[in-house]
């Protein structure tokens, strides 16, 4: 059994609001060969107390008890505003009627308010035991690194779901563009990590037809996937012209549960820091660049990137682990 924790940012319920983080969560509590023992959230996708209220409200719909520990309200030094107004703009008031009888999330308090303290102290006080799933920008697993430098070699692996590299009409992915500086110093923590970024994710797709085969048992957690991901399906069919979605972060935790759904490679990587349009950008590369040629040595981290995805098995496993939910 594999101890997880997972850092997110759930929007599941929340009119515009992306539903993978949802997706991934409920695919590790039906999942029996994993243990969710930690759910923290993070401002991203949504803000960090309203993505604990998603988590909160999924857990008490289960009957679970697992702790919800609200994390950092902003990034470490990027401005948020201009990230919070594109992320919480529906674009306009015909698709935000999408989410129209959507329940959304009830109001319920998080267990804490500190996850970056609970989240360095639980991996520290059991080395080699957790998994941490990072799905969000990664501030919470940079504060938690300053306060616990141990954590760096305590934590199983760390898994994260950010970056993009050579997507058309993509310069940076929000995980990675939303917190630079967190993303730079997880990546150069010295933890094992691997990453599975937007090139990866964008193989996978999810339809409508996909999510009613999926959802089809009457268990309460594949009927909030099917409720809350439906409007999301919808909106993204229009905006993003798919004939779906892309179900990031359930990626991120299938491959937990079985590397077959993905191949990587490892790579040296880094993040643009510098001022300008392509701070947050995220690059790779295989080896070091010759010294010869007049270019000064990169100092990428070496971390297994995610590159090849099997869509049709992605999907084959939620469906077989909603399937073996009994109410």
């Amino acid at each position: 059994m594999k101890r997880l924790i997972i850092d997110c940012d759930p929007g599941n319920g929340i009119a515009g609001a992306n539903t993978d983080d949802g997706l991934a969560l409920a695919l590790a509590l039906a999942s029996s060969s994993l243990s969710l023992e930690l759910i923290t959230t993070v401002t991203g996708n949504t803000p960090s107390a309203v993505g604990a209220q998603v988590a909160k409200d999924l857990l008490q719909r289960l009957g679970r008890n697992i702790p919800v520990v609200q994390g950092a309200l902003q990034a470490l030094r990027e401005d948020p505003a201009p990230w919070r107004a594109r992320l919480d703009h529906v674009a306009d008031e015909k698709l935000g009627e999408l989410w129209r009888g959507v329940r959304q999330p009830q109001r319920i308090p998080a267990d804490g308010h500190d996850a970056a303290g609970v989240m360095g102290q639980l991996i520290c006080d059991n080395p080699g035991e957790f998994t941490l799933v990072a799905i969000g920008p990664l501030t919470n697993v940079a504060l938690a690194l300053q306060r616990y430098p141990q954590m760096a070699e305590s934590v199983a692996e760390i898994v994260i779901m950010g970056g993009v590299f050579a997507l058309d009409d993509y310069i940076k992915d929000t995980n990675f563009g939303l917190d630079p500086e967190a993303a730079h110093q997880v990546l150069h923590s010295g933890a094992t990590i691997t990453l599975v970024p937007m090139d990866a994710t964008t193989q996978t797709l999810l339809t409508q037809q996909d999510l009613t085969r999926l959802t089809a048992n009457d268990h309460p957690l594949p009927q909030f996937v099917r409720e809350t991901l439906r409007p999301w399906i919808d909106y993204s069919v229009r905006t993003r012209h798919l004939p779906g979605c892309w179900i990031h972060d359930a990626l991120v935790v299938a491959w937990l549960l079985n590397q077959r759904v993905a191949d990587g490679v490892d790579y040296y990587v880094d993040i643009e820091l510098r001022p300008g349009a392509t701070r947050g950008k995220s690059w790779r590369y295989r080896t070091p660049l010759r010294l010869d040629i007049g270019v000064p040595p990169q100092t990428g981290a070496l971390v297994h990137v995610i590159q090849t995805v099997n869509n049709a098995l992605l999907l084959e496993m939620i469906e077989k682990a909603f399937n073996q939910l009994k109410r």
